[in-house]
């Protein structure tokens, strides 16, 4: 079923949730009614049991993000601004502690709020033409949702102060050897490489999945002694699960194992 709620588009196919920033016209830029609309998605997202994977993408083959609508801010005050920045933070704080693993598919370049999306995701693939970086500082103001924590996680501090410092926009294949890429495909191919890294996902068991996101999200945000005890909890939960079990009968029976997420 597809619902389409103005700017955001939503379709979940074979496990897979696909929703797509659908403003082209503005290069998929974020205003507050977009924020709220996405926000909803996600919620509906993070409690559907039926999805087991997040593809977001952006509609056309211009713009993945190029960020805040820089339009609708000149026309706020400073408690909106406050409001829309809050709106985005919390947005992409949500995405990023979807138990689903999620997959950014970079359809064109990814400016501020724009990166900042593909930064909150688990993985991220971008068409050879994309660009991208976070470019607030050139705008006389710094990345607020995000940035300035996920992407020094990501990359280590020197090179990620080198970027914003900066306001450094990267090409697809630069970002792809900063280790912010998985991947750099052709705009035709995007997608397939981004559903075979989900149907990849899709083979494993669907409790192990979640777990092992919630083990590595949750134990690097802490001392390497507290992560493996986060580790240790994680894998306790997928021990009585009829998953399990399942795997071990399809291995000594030699076949696929027949997964629920039970």
């Amino acid at each position: 079923m597809i619902q389409q709620q103005e700017a955001i588009l939503y379709e979940v196919k074979e496990h897979i949730a696909y929703v797509t920033l659908n403003r082209p016209e503005v290069l998929n830029c974020f205003n507050y009614s977009t924020l709220q609309k996405l926000g909803e998605v996600v919620e509906a997202i993070h409690h559907n049991g039926d999805v087991r994977v997040v593809i977001f993408t952006g509609a056309g083959a211009k713009a993945f993000s190029a960020g805040a609508d820089l339009k609708e801010r000149r026309t706020l005050s400073e408690n909106d601004v406050k409001r829309n920045v809050k709106k985005i933070r919390d947005v992409f704080s949500a995405i990023e502690q979807l138990p689903q693993p999620t997959i950014a598919a970079m359809n064109g370049h990814a400016f501020g709020g724009g990166f900042e999306l593909a930064l909150a995701c688990d993985l991220r693939v971008a068409v050879q033409a994309a660009s991208m970086g976070l470019t607030e500082l050139g705008w006389a103001i710094i990345p607020g949702a995000g940035g300035t924590q996920r992407l020094p996680r990501l990359i280590g501090v020197p090179k990620a102060m080198e970027l914003i410092l900066t306001a450094k926009k990267l090409s697809a294949q630069e970002a792809l050897a900063y280790g912010i890429l998985n991947k750099v495909t052709e705009l035709d191919e995007l997608l397939p490489a981004c559903e075979a890294y989900a149907a990849a996902i899709l083979k494993n068991g669907p409790i192990a999945v979640t777990q092992a996101k919630y083990a590595i999200k949750h134990g690097m945000d802490t001392d390497l002694h507290t992560g493996l005890a986060i580790e240790a909890k994680a894998y306790e939960v997928t021990i009585p699960t009829r998953d399990r079990i399942e795997a071990l009968e399809a291995f000594s029976e030699k076949r696929p194992p027949q997964f629920k997420g039970e």
